[in-house]
């Protein structure tokens, strides 16, 4: 062998056809052999005993916060946290000031990421009932994720409420469509549950019957349209079984979030810092996830990071702003409960690479073999160590995950064949992220 960029010796590789001792050849960004190869030449050469190589983890949900809201986060600070957790490509959300509702915004998102970026990206394009006729075009553009649309909580025009307007947005194009299911009428009806000061409250107002309401009217609709969907953090039992009943049509999202924290304790514990939407509810909901994780009706792992200040989150509940950093903790979070048995380490690949690539087409991404991008997320299955405050990246400085004493850590974030973040430290900082490139918009190329 000979002129290869990156040499990666070594490692434990999760391989689609299961854990093998390869060492991985990259040229020009792709992987181009798999093996043993002794003695052979590169430029660079990673030595990654004692590690796993996984395929570059994909956080498919986040919230960056730019433009508009950069007092808590920007697409410099929220991808500099992702690559220090080991994740090489994020899915960022349209609901930013102004939102992403048109080329113009789409565009000008990918202008502020190219050069300030580190991990790999694409953007969302926000669906309003103003401007659902012109949705299929917008989901081609270069750099888009798709269309993501809000039946319940949300800002601005960002909220598409009623049966009239979901539909109009579902008969808009071809892509599968990401959604947060709650419904918004119920929301309305039960606000006065949400007491004041009391965030236990907070699972209460927003309860498990309007996510399973707004799952059942977006199912009914997307077979009347003929539309793929692909619902974000499902957080109860009974949708997991609903939507696991409809699964020709539908994908399916949960977040680091609903698997790992519980009503009341993390109430009690975090008070406002735990509250999100779709809110954490009590276990008998949790362990319902678990189960879809295990028997493999959930698709797809997200962080649906989404960081505020400490100023905001310090405010009296319900007055109070819905989301917590965690795309810099989804990593070694996850990482333990793999080590805690809760599910086995391909398992966790299959949720965050090969879950998004064959969800949402995701051209070159999503497994190690020949031919695919060398975008690698290097991990020491060993290490013990705690989550800390002062650890996390984004510009908010907090995660709800702190003191949580984990076994698992990201050791190396690698994208193209490039070491950006090795030990903890960022190495590579010339920031290397582009768009991500997707299999359904190649006719619009």
């Amino acid at each position: 062998m000979s002129d290869i960029d990156l040499l990666l010796k070594n490692g434990e590789v999760v391989t689609p056809w299961g854990i093998q001792s390869l060492d991985i050849a990259v040229k020009d960004g792709r992987i181009t052999a798999l093996g043993k190869f002794k003695g052979a030449a590169a430029r660079e050469v990673f030595d990654a005993a004692h590690l796993h190589v996984l395929p570059g983890v994909i956080d498919s949900q986040v919230h960056f916060r730019e433009p508009g809201a950069t007092h808590k986060e920007d697409l410099e600070t929220g991808g500099r946290a992702a690559v220090l957790g080991g994740v090489t490509a994020v899915f960022e959300m349209p609901n930013t000031d102004p939102p992403t509702t048109n080329a113009e915004a789409l565009a000008d998102k990918l202008a502020r990421a190219r050069g300030r970026m580190h991990c790999n990206h694409a953007f969302y394009v926000g669906a309003t009932p103003e401007n659902a006729e012109a949705l299929a075009a917008l989901e081609m553009l270069e750099g888009c994720a798709g269309v993501k649309m809000f039946m319940g909580s949300s800002t601005g025009s960002l909220l598409v409420a009623d049966d009239e307007h979901v539909a109009r947005v579902l008969r808009s194009g071809r892509r599968r469509m990401a959604v947060h299911a709650e419904d918004e009428a119920r929301l309305k009806d039960r606000k006065a549950l949400a007491i004041k000061g009391d965030p236990r409250t907070h699972p209460v107002w927003r309860d498990a019957e309007a996510a399973l309401r707004a799952s059942q009217r977006l199912i009914a609709l997307a077979r009347v349209a003929g539309r793929l969907v692909h619902v974000l953090h499902v957080s109860t039992a009974e949708e997991m079984a609903f939507l696991g009943a409809n699964k020709d049509l539908a994908t399916i999202e949960t977040t680091v979030n609903h698997l790992t924290l519980v009503a009341p304790d993390c109430y009690e514990r975090l008070g406002t810092y735990a509250q999100m939407n779709p809110p954490v509810r009590d276990a008998r909901h949790r362990e319902a996830i678990w189960d879809a994780i295990r028997n493999g009706t959930v698709d797809v792992i997200g962080s649906d990071h989404a960081p505020h200040t400490r100023e905001e989150k310090d405010k009296v509940y319900p007055a109070t702003p819905s989301g917590m950093p965690g795309v810099q903790t989804l990593v070694p979070v996850m990482l333990d409960h793999v080590n805690k048995g809760r599910l086995t380490l391909e398992r966790f690949a299959d949720l965050t690479a090969h879950g998004p690539q064959r969800v949402f087409g995701l051209m070159g991404k999503g497994r190690i073999a020949i031919g695919y991008d060398a975008d690698f997320t290097l991990i020491d299955l060993k290490a013990e160590r705690e989550i800390k405050n002062d650890w996390i990246a984004s510009r908010c400085a907090w995660t709800p995950f702190d003191g949580m004493q984990v076994k698992g850590w990201p050791k190396a974030t690698i994208i193209a064949g490039r070491v950006i973040m090795r030990e903890d430290a960022i190495i590579e900082e010339g920031a290397v992220g582009r768009p991500l490139r997707f299999q359904s918009t190649l006719t619009s190329a």
